[in-house]
């Protein structure tokens, strides 16, 4: 069973193409846990968010509370990559007009503007923040369950901790070779020897590296898991087969996939053949694997929006 499959899981990632209804599924599976006791936490990370506008609530940058079901906790977040890419470049500013002579300030202050609009910057930040809420799980939440962007965006974002992280690596390791060699220089100077402190942004790049190392920790050894939701469509599923793929090769485990808005096959002509459509691109592109929890979602004449709807998408996954 799907839920029982994510119960142990810290982190839960839920994606797929665009449009298949990752916001619905992912607010679901938060309620479904939540109803079981859990503290969970709802983070959007699409830069188009819809989180809000499906609970019918204002959903900001910080948590709010979405719904308090049978004991447990329900909050949401749409988390956003400019005001983190923001606070980032103010903290890297302070500790640079501390660590810069002052002739040196508005160089350093244009150099900073230019890499707020380097390609991947908020791509950078999103990753960033993204490793911060999941530093919460075990505090503040049981769980995380990232209503992530589509397919390829995601992707790259899960693959780029570990990269990161050697990236981070390298640049301590050149840090290292420039205190060495002030400190050579200074003991050549003043005929001394003296250790000094580590740096702001010795320190800065350790927390940076200690935050994706464990990121990347939580993706590859099965405290995260990741839910693939599809229609059943032949493009659709396509993408799906490349996604689960791709999850393989990152190390992530799949917990489970949904198939969302199946259409019913008894319920007049053109249903009928939507659903025998749906049927025979089911069985030439099978979504899962055997042993991988699947669950088929229906498709529904109701507005699928407000707390109400929300929890019975999290019934039928937990059916």
């Amino acid at each position: 069973m799907l839920l029982t499959s994510l119960e142990t899981r810290s982190t839960v990632y839920v994606g797929g193409k665009g449009g298949v209804g990752k916001t619905t599924v992912s607010s679901g599976i938060a309620h479904a846990l939540a109803a079981r006791g859990r503290r969970v936490l709802v983070a959007s990370t699409d830069p188009a968010h819809s989180l809000g506008h499906l609970w019918r609530v204002s959903v900001g940058d910080s948590p709010v509370l979405l719904a308090q079901p049978q004991g447990g906790e329900l909050h949401g977040v749409e988390l956003d990559p400019q005001a983190t890419l923001e606070r980032h470049l103010a903290a890297v500013r302070a500790t640079m007009d501390r660590m810069l002579p002052e002739r040196m300030h508005k160089a350093a202050r244009e150099h900073l503007d230019l890499a707020a609009q380097a390609p991947g910057s908020h791509e950078s930040a999103m990753l960033e923040r993204i490793a911060s809420v999941t530093e919460l799980t075990g505090t503040e939440f049981d769980t995380v369950v990232f209503d992530t962007a589509p397919t390829g965006h995601t992707l790259r974002l899960l693959s780029l901790p570990e990269r990161l992280t050697g990236w981070t690596e390298r640049l301590l390791a050149n840090r290292d070779k420039s205190e060495r060699y002030q400190a050579a220089m200074s003991s050549l100077v003043t005929g001394r020897h003296r250790d000094e402190p580590e740096s702001e942004l010795r320190q800065m790049l350790h927390r940076r590296r200690q935050r994706f190392a464990a990121m990347h920790t939580d993706i590859t050894d099965g405290s995260a898991g990741f839910v693939a939701v599809t229609v059943a469509e032949r493009l659709p599923l396509a993408e799906h087969a490349e996604l689960v793929a791709e999850l393989d090769v990152l190390g992530i485990d799949l917990a489970g996939i949904v198939v969302n808005r199946r259409a019913p096959s008894e319920s007049g002509a053109l249903l009928k053949a939507r659903n025998a459509l749906e049927e025979a691109a089911l069985a030439d592109q099978p979504p899962a694997a055997p042993g991988t929890p699947l669950v088929s979602l229906p498709l529904m004449a109701e507005d699928l929006t407000g707390a109400e709807q929300i929890a019975r998408i999290g019934s039928m996954l937990t059916g």
